[in-house]
């Protein structure tokens, strides 16, 4: 299910084999089910298009015919684009939080744009991105070292936030940032969160009523479930599931997801999951069908595509909701004190100072000295400091107060990787800042919250392999938005967790599921994996990424075997090599997109 477009009255418009074009222009065409809406503008000179899920009215979509609102693509609920098509150009209006994300690429002279990097590689036969590829490996962490850029050469992002209009003579683009996440104070932040985030899922629960929800026993997919049954009729159940390890029904995430369905008895069709050892981690990784980047499900597609599976065979289900993407959300970054510091709030930053040295158990001076320090470093400073450390044999940056945590540099980085990171900061480091002057904490989210949501649309990708319509309410826009837009004196603390949730919660969970302040861990689980798959992670270890320098795999293999014998260490970095490896297996195994350039007309191939 993609879309994309390009064309011109004086050149052939490129689309996938297979496509239909959306209007009498083609500029515009779908391949697969997309949701699509157009509305004609009186003068007839204008065309728009909402593509992708979008809460919108009918007479939402009959103001559009005059001119388009600011906010357009985070208005309403859903995660969607807005195209404007006309005669000189075609305008896109991406969402700002990278949850639908649009590709371009230059090619016979115009531009072609599409919702899959992937198939936009195919059509001009780019191949993968090293530099790209070590960024997510080595400094996931720092999205900001790959702004724009996707996994394959001359295929980048447009930015998020942004109308983008790309004329038709194929001259150069002319981008505005449109949104930008500035304190609002009409309305308190819990309430802001909770009346975007149910009208999020009241959207979904109305497209189709037969609806499946995660219901872990965490807070994040508990309020999702929560907000759904709610949204239901009340004649509807909501099928809930939660999984757990087989023979284990005594873990504390099933004790507070019984605690959760027993609130809405007769409301929630709450079943149980067991999940075996065909389901660890690891298992089957070489399978994963081939998605525009590496999906971060891609470790655990065993037990994802098991769920979808039994979701099917259980409840019909097509359409299904999760909690992901409310851990980068909602929990506040470190760098938060440095804000404290710079404007003025000293003893609210010394106390929260203490907080959190009290969750690490370590001393509050060198998180109060660092957030001094980083006060007064701009971002582009702190970019420049990042390409002089980056390839260093450095300590976690992570739960430190500074712009960018680094992960641990592994022993089994291969020869070119250093290089390839050095050259991505210095590169980000010159790029203007398209959202300049925001607190760190805020501009750091941005950065972590559009990562997350541009990722997860590869785990929708996994999960339409099922036949299951995956998602994931918030990362919607107008819930990021929500968020993002809370004053500095409103803001969370940073040792608390998930206050804003937990208060716009307030009466729709039980008490204890609110105030829960610790999730369950799957550990054992992924060390239980590297054991029972070991012959077939050792092939990944010695694959394309060996070949391009980006790992050392003698090294790797030695890593590979101390995880496996229980040698505690941060499995991040090794996870993210790993599913890089599986997914360059996929993408080279599995054909590419095939593409016309002859016309078509509306409706048809």
């Amino acid at each position: 299910m993609i879309f994309g477009g390009s064309g011109s009255p004086s050149r052939p418009g490129y689309r996938p084999v297979g496509s239909r074009h959306l209007t009498s222009r083609l500029h515009t065409w779908a391949l697969g089910a997309v949701p699509a809406r157009s509305v004609g503008c009186p003068d007839g000179q204008r065309q728009v298009l909402i593509l992708g899920r979008c809460g919108a009215t009918d007479s939402d979509l009959h103001r559009l015919r005059s001119t388009l609102p600011e906010d357009v693509t985070w208005k309403w609920p859903g995660t969607y684009t807005v195209i404007e098509e006309s005669e000189e150009a075609v305008v896109i209006h991406t969402d700002p939080a990278s949850a639908r994300p649009i590709y371009l690429v230059g090619h016979d002279g115009g531009w072609v744009w599409c919702s899959s990097a992937r198939a936009l590689a195919s059509l001009t036969r780019a191949t993968v991105d090293v530099e790209r590829l070590a960024c997510s490996i080595f400094l996931p962490s720092v999205p900001a070292l790959s702004a724009g850029r996707t996994f394959f050469s001359g295929v980048e992002q447009l930015p998020p936030g942004c109308r983008i209009v790309l004329p038709v003579d194929g001259g150069t683009p002319h981008t505005t940032a449109v949104w930008r996440p500035d304190p609002c104070e009409t309305m308190p932040p819990a309430e802001r969160l909770r009346t975007a985030l149910l009208e999020s899922v009241a959207y979904r629960v109305r497209s189709d009523p037969l609806i499946s929800c995660d219901l872990s026993g965490g807070l994040d997919s508990t309020s999702i479930a929560a907000l759904a049954t709610v949204a239901l009729p009340y004649s509807t159940r909501l099928n809930a599931v939660t999984i757990h390890p087989e023979g284990d029904t005594t873990g504390a995430d099933l004790g507070y997801a019984r605690q959760a369905a027993a609130a809405y008895s007769g409301r929630i069709n709450h079943r149980l999951l067991a999940m075996s050892a065909k389901h660890l981690p690891y298992t089957a990784m070489s399978t994963v069908p081939a998605t525009d980047e590496p999906a971060p499900s891609t470790i655990t597609q065993a037990r994802l595509t098991g769920q979808f599976r039994w979701l099917r065979e259980e409840f019909g289900t097509r359409t299904h909701m999760t909690g992901d993407g409310g851990d980068s959300l909602l929990f506040q970054p470190p760098v938060h004190l440095a804000d404290l510091v710079r404007h003025g709030r000293i003893r609210r930053a010394v106390s929260e100072g203490f907080g959190w040295a009290g969750l690490r158990r370590a001393s509050p001076l060198p998180f109060l000295r660092d957030a001094v320090l980083v006060s007064r470093t701009p971002r582009t400073r702190a970019l420049a400091d990042l390409a002089d450390a980056v390839g260093g044999r450095r300590h976690s940056g992570h739960g430190s107060v500074c712009w960018f945590p680094l992960l641990p540099y592994p022993p089994w980085a291969g020869v070119a990787a250093a290089a390839l990171l050095s050259a991505s900061a210095h590169r980000a480091a010159s790029a203007p800042d398209q959202l300049p002057d925001l607190d760190a904490s805020v501009r750091t989210l941005v950065d972590e919250v559009r990562e997350v949501a541009r990722t997860a649309a590869a785990d929708v990708e996994l999960a339409a392999a099922s036949g299951i319509d995956l998602n994931n309410p918030f990362l919607d826009p107008s819930v990021v938005d929500s968020v993002l837009r809370t004053p500095i004196d409103l803001r969370p603390t940073l040792h608390s967790y998930k206050p804003l949730l937990s208060a716009a919660m307030a009466g729709l969970l039980p008490h204890v599921v609110v105030n829960r302040q610790t999730k369950g861990s799957f550990d054992a689980d992924h060390y239980a994996g590297l054991r029972a798959n070991m012959p077939e992670l050792m092939g990944l270890a010695h694959g394309r990424l060996a070949e391009m320098g980006l790992i050392d795999a003698t090294y790797l293999v030695q890593a590979l075997g101390q995880a496996a014998a229980g040698v505690p260490m941060p499995l991040a970095t090794l996870e993210q090599a790993l599913g890089s490896e599986a997914w360059l297996s996929a993408h080279a195994r599995e054909p590419e997109p095939a593409w016309t350039s002859s016309p078509a007309g509306p409706g048809h191939d």
